[in-house]
């Protein structure tokens, strides 16, 4: 009797051991911010019939091609195109700890699987491709593959209705931006400073992705997109011509300092 009293009370005490184990703590969220460029604002939408439901739906008055940043630091994981149907042309961003956002209806990508994106990074552009009606950035955030409920800075954003978001993404100084280089096939050359007149000092093949440090002003030149001054530094001593690299702007990049 003594060594069944005994056993039981053993296998109770285990039981209890077991449910008296605390949770690991839950990873917190990394700061997500809206995804668009700093100072803009969009009206985002939620809706019960919303597919997830926890998405939000992003939109300006003639945004189409408008530049869609990441939300948070991370790797892009996705790079999809599902022609004419559900998100269409999207990427996913996995931020760690389970978390990862999407982005969807693009017209178009400015990245890569694979590709390390921090703030700011301009990722794709606004588009209405897959099952959509009209322009819009279709965004979602997700915890362990489940959507959740939409924040910015910590904050909840509306549900369920219309709000407007100001961006803060990116606005800080000191921080970098990225680009894709295009030649239509050619190396683009390097220089060792912001003009042509700087010697040469290698090149970056066409299709490339570059980081950019810094920019500055300097001899104009005329490249696949337009003319202009701007030249990236995207090493010590190492500057391409802004005239020949996708950044998603007209001119200087929001947030990256001049050199």
């Amino acid at each position: 009797m003594r060594s069944r009293l005994v056993a039981t009370l053993g296998a109770g005490l285990l039981l209890a051991a077991a449910v008296l184990v605390p949770a690991s703590p839950a990873a917190a969220a990394p700061t997500f911010k809206v995804p668009f460029p700093c100072g803009q604002s969009r009206s985002g939408q939620t809706r019960t019939n919303h597919s997830p439901a926890y998405a939000v739906d992003f939109n300006r008055t003639d945004d189409q091609g408008d530049p869609v940043v990441a939300s948070a630091p991370g790797t892009v994981d996705v790079v999809a195109d599902l022609g004419g149907t559900s998100y269409g042309k999207y990427v996913r961003i996995n931020h760690g700890s389970g978390y990862t956002t999407y982005y969807a209806h693009l017209s178009g990508f400015n990245t890569a699987v694979g590709r390390t994106v921090g703030h700011g990074t301009v990722i794709g552009y606004v588009g209405t491709t897959g099952g959509s009606t009209g322009p819009h950035l279709h965004y979602e955030q997700r915890l362990n593959g489940s959507d959740i409920q939409v924040r910015f800075n910590g904050t909840l954003a509306l549900y369920w209705g219309t709000r407007s978001y100001t961006s803060d993404n990116g606005c800080s100084g000191g921080g970098t931006g990225s680009g894709t280089v295009n030649t239509a096939g050619s190396p683009l050359t390097v220089r060792s400073g912001p003009g042509t007149g700087y010697s040469s000092v290698g090149t970056v093949a066409d299709g490339a992705g570059v980081t950019i440090h810094c920019q500055t002003t300097g001899t104009t030149v005329t490249g696949t997109y337009g003319t202009s001054n701007i030249w990236d530094r995207i090493g010590t001593g190492r500057f391409i011509s802004d005239a020949y690299v996708l950044t998603g702007y007209d001119g200087f990049i929001p947030g990256v300092p001049r050199c």
